[in-house]
């Protein structure tokens, strides 16, 4: 009885034996390397393992050297994807055999391999790099405009550090386009960062093409950098600059003529406000301000009234016709009525001022 139980164990042992033999045949490894196009590895991405055959579909993920292993394979054809730690298929081979009691090495090195499958497709090697080179590029652009929102935003709620610290982020991606700098240097203005600024606006002006509308606000910027500097006279050139778009020009010769008056240089300033209204005589404030500079070189008659200089009251009087209800048509009113002088509307009615 003893002997017939050790016999029967004996036989059931090697029948185990045989049966997970069997089995173990039956497998097979599938293993690689994973490497990206800069030939780093991909970590984390996960290889797709599926039989052709019997539809079977198997998932292993890649480790911190880009390796993937598997022994959950039976032999037949097999498709084999791999996708990114994000999810994102990033190549596959398809159709690749898997034999039995062997490794089956299948690598991915996707520089390679898409040089390999451009081939295929007729596309040649210097027409691939090309196509990556306009891809990278347009990601990069696509990036910098990001930023460019991001800090249009800041600029707009007054956040000007925040949008310098935007904008170095995006100089720092990009040396070449001129915008970058541009708004780069129009929120160093907004910091009263102004020697930053007016590098930013010389490196801006360097890069923009020759035929570029944006010129004009970057001289025009510059302008305003440089005068915030008190360096008048190359502050005063590059408002002369800003006229390749008439409409900056006015406007960077009115901001000259008001920061020179904050400055007490009235002769200067309103040398500035002349350019302006030669640039643009539609724009009333600078008619304004030439007026109330020029009453300040009133002189006091032997009667004791005040006697204005030439172009005083042509000044405030033009401001009046253009802004009739400006903001400072009262204050132009009572300024020429200081001066015994007729008050002149756009609409042609005529007041004589009290003396």
């Amino acid at each position: 009885m003893t002997k017939r139980i050790a016999f029967f164990l004996l036989l059931t042992t090697m029948t185990a034996l045989f049966t997970a033999s069997a089995v173990a045949q039956n497998f097979t490894a599938i293993k690689g390397v994973c490497k990206d196009e800069t030939g780093k590895a991909i970590a984390g991405g996960t290889v797709e393992l599926i039989n052709l055959d019997n539809g079977r579909k198997t998932t292993v993920k890649t480790n911190n050297k880009g390796e993937y292993f598997s022994m959950a394979g039976t032999s037949g054809l097999y498709k084999i994807s791999l996708f990114g730690p994000d999810g994102k298929l990033l190549f596959f081979m398809d159709k690749v055999p898997v034999k039995l009691a062997v490794d089956n090495v299948y690598d991915f090195d996707l520089a390679k391999q898409k040089v390999a499958a451009a081939k295929e497709s007729g596309v040649s090697e210097e027409q691939l790099k090309a196509q990556e080179a306009a891809k990278k590029n347009n990601e990069k652009i696509k990036g910098l405009n990001a930023l460019l929102v991001q800090a249009a935003a800041q600029k707009k709620d007054g956040k000007w550090d925040d949008a310098v610290a935007t904008m170095e982020q995006a100089a720092a991606q990009d040396q070449t386009h001129d915008v970058v700098y541009g708004s780069l240097a129009d929120a160093y203005v907004g910091a009263k960062k102004y020697p930053e600024a007016e590098t930013a606006y010389n490196k801006a002006i360097a890069l923009a093409p020759p035929t570029s509308k944006a010129l004009g606000s970057y001289h025009s910027g510059l302008a305003l950098a440089l005068l915030r500097q008190s360096k008048t006279e190359a502050g005063l050139a590059e408002c002369d600059k800003s006229a390749v778009d008439p409409t900056q020009a006015g406007q960077c010769f009115f901001n000259a003529g008001a920061i020179l008056t904050n400055q007490g240089k009235l002769d200067d300033a309103n040398q500035a406000f002349d350019k302006a209204i030669a640039a643009d005589p539609t724009r009333p404030e600078s008619y304004y301000q030439k007026g109330v500079n020029l009453l300040g070189k009133a002189t006091l008659g032997k009667d004791g009234k005040m006697v204005p200089v030439p172009g005083t009251v042509e000044a405030l009087n033009k401001y009046l016709q253009l802004a009739p209800d400006g903001k400072n048509a009262p204050d132009a009113k009572a300024l020429l009525a200081s001066l015994g002088a007729t008050v002149e509307t756009s609409y042609g009615t005529q007041k004589k001022g009290k003396k």
